[in-house]
């Protein structure tokens, strides 16, 4: 019969040079540029911006992609209010991008 490990038996993953440090606080990106705050407001005010050329000149996916590498980022940190605001964005942004693209294919010859 196998015996279980205790706490200190059990072997430690390699996280890397850094530990303790996630890869996400590495990343730079010059795709986007929502204003300062954005992330605070409301789920339809934050979906509205991001979809803007203004702030992601590469068009909604770009937003959408910002978005989700903000949540991933909060981690734990984000409270469960405002992950569920968040999350009710990326609803509100992916329906603007479905809409978007079936305008797009009806004007197609």
């Amino acid at each position: 019969m196998a015996r279980r490990r205790s706490q200190a038996e059990k072997p430690q993953k390699a996280r890397g040079q850094n530990p303790g440090r996630r890869w996400v606080a590495k990343v730079k990106t010059d795709s986007t540029h929502p204003e300062k705050g954005l992330f605070t407001k409301d789920a339809s005010t934050i979906a509205r911006s991001l979809a803007s050329k203004k702030v992601s000149p590469k068009g909604p996916v770009s937003g959408m992609r910002m978005l989700t590498y903000f949540i991933n980022r909060g981690g734990k940190g984000l409270s469960a209010a405002r992950r569920r605001e968040l999350e009710r964005a990326k609803k509100l942004l992916r329906e603007r991008m479905a809409k978007a693209n079936t305008r797009q294919h009806r004007k197609a010859p």
